[in-house]
């Protein structure tokens, strides 16, 4: 349930948070996360349990992992997925064929004027970014039907989400400034009481949280490294900022942190947070 649009235009391109926050490129973010998230995705909507032939709307659904999730396995009647990024709606729409879904640019807000009441209102990997959250949720309640499911999952930066902390604690060792931009630091909602705290808050009922964790492997360093020279994202962002020198200290000091087994690969298990709840019937 994202804001991020507005976002974006206050920091000068409706496509990018800076150069930090960069994420408008499908492809270099699919390379980025796009393997965990659509891992997370499955686990996410099997975890929910949304009858078949239901609505759903996919708020801030970027690059349409979890648009493409819901379409493999909850049998949806229709999917409205709307994200702000040109950019990423372009790479989704590419990658969905599917009569089913339809794809808008929009954010948070723009949920009030789909003109659709949904049985399902879902965003993965956005709740964070989103200036006023329970707002947001706000607004997915209103087109959301008496009884109807809110769900979301975000990554558990301070400490499960291992692809990106080894790349930040190895920051933090180069360099204890880029505390500033530690996701762990920085999105403090990304922690299951603070997402309960804020879907009760919007006043949504029988509020429940869960972890999902995800396993895959990297072929070698490089693979797990090329990522982060994108420029997508916060941990790619920070990276490009910083000199070359300073670049290729942080890429050894991630390397001695990283779990490498005798052949090169890296096996990693990431960890998201997950939250759903229910929209109270009026009296």
């Amino acid at each position: 349930m994202v804001r991020v649009a507005r976002l974006f235009d206050e920091l000068g391109d409706n496509r990018a948070m800076s150069s930090e926050f960069k994420w408008s490129a499908g492809a270099d973010y699919e390379g980025y996360v796009g393997r965990w998230s659509r891992l997370v995705a499955a686990e996410f909507i099997a975890w929910l349990d949304v009858s078949a032939g239901a609505t759903w709307i996919d708020v801030g659904c970027g690059t349409g992992e979890l648009t493409r999730a819901i379409l493999r396995l909850a049998a949806p009647s229709k999917v409205v997925s709307l994200d702000p990024s040109e950019g990423f709606l372009d790479h989704a729409r590419l990658m969905t064929k599917d009569a089913r879904v339809e794809f808008r640019r929009g954010a948070d807000q723009d949920v009030r004027s789909l003109g659709l009441v949904a049985d399902a209102v879902v965003s993965g990997l956005v709740l964070n970014f989103v200036p006023d959250p329970i707002e947001a949720l706000r607004a997915a309640a209103e087109v959301t039907a008496a009884g109807g499911l809110i769900g979301a999952y975000v990554w558990d930066y301070a400490e499960g989400m291992t692809m990106i902390r080894h790349f930040f604690d190895a920051a933090l060792e180069e360099d204890p400034a880029a505390r500033s931009t530690d996701e762990g630091v920085r999105f403090p909602i990304c922690a299951p009481g603070a997402l309960k705290s804020a879907f009760e808050t919007a006043g949504l009922a029988g509020v429940t949280t869960r972890p999902i964790d995800v396993t895959d492997t990297f072929a070698n360093f490089d693979a797990y490294w090329t990522p982060f020279t994108s420029g997508q994202g916060p941990a790619p962002g920070y990276l490009v900022s910083l000199p070359a020198n300073r670049q290729a200290a942080l890429r050894e000091l991630a390397r001695n942190r990283l779990p490498i087994a005798p052949d090169g690969t890296i096996t990693l298990t990431c960890r998201a947070w997950a939250v759903r709840g229910r929209k109270v019937a009026s009296e």
